[in-house]
């Protein structure tokens, strides 16, 4: 039996970001409707009107996020994927505030150094962006790599983590950021 999720909206300084819940966990955070509507067939849940319970404790934590109130979320969520996956998103939730890992660093954390290639798809596949920080993997060369959300929403984060730890948030406008 599918599992019933709500589908709604977040507005962020990046634009109106899809999500899906259930009334216990959040699911999906990402960027586009048609990818929050494919995790959504892949993973056999089924769409409901409305926001549900975790959609305002969602929404002031992305809003924390962005003003540089909190570092980190401590919201339900349930991340599905793969055993593989699943290991390499727990390894980016280790990933400081404010900094950044190769994905070489990534696969040596997880005991497969061989992997780079297989941690940068379990990034492309991470349901819960920004809250599991795949934007903080870049390549070994310093170089942002890409992003599901776009290159310029990466640097974005990137930028406003390093501005929260230095206590000077900027917003999107001021640092010239298209919202996408």
């Amino acid at each position: 039996m599918p599992i019933q999720v709500y589908f709604f909206k977040v507005k962020t300084p990046l634009g109106d970001l899809p999500a899906l819940a259930s009334d216990r966990v959040i699911y999906y955070l990402g960027y586009r409707v048609e990818d929050a509507r494919t995790f959504a067939s892949r993973h056999h849940l089924a769409l409901q009107p409305g926001e549900g319970p975790l959609a305002a404790p969602l929404s002031r934590a992305l809003a924390a996020y962005f003003t540089g109130q909190t570092k980190d979320f401590s919201l339900p969520i349930q991340a599905l994927g793969t055993p593989f996956q699943r290991l390499v998103w727990q390894a980016l939730r280790e990933i400081p505030y404010g900094q950044t890992a190769s994905y070489q660093a990534i696969a040596r954390a997880i005991g497969r150094p061989q992997a780079c290639r297989a941690i940068g798809g379990a990034n492309h596949h991470n349901p819960l962006s920004i809250i599991i920080p795949c934007h903080r993997v870049i390549r070994a060369d310093g170089s942002l790599g890409g992003y599901g959300g776009g290159l310029a929403q990466k640097k974005y984060l990137l930028d406003l983590e390093q501005a929260g730890l230095e206590g000077s948030l900027a917003k999107p406008s001021e640092k010239g950021y298209d919202k996408a």
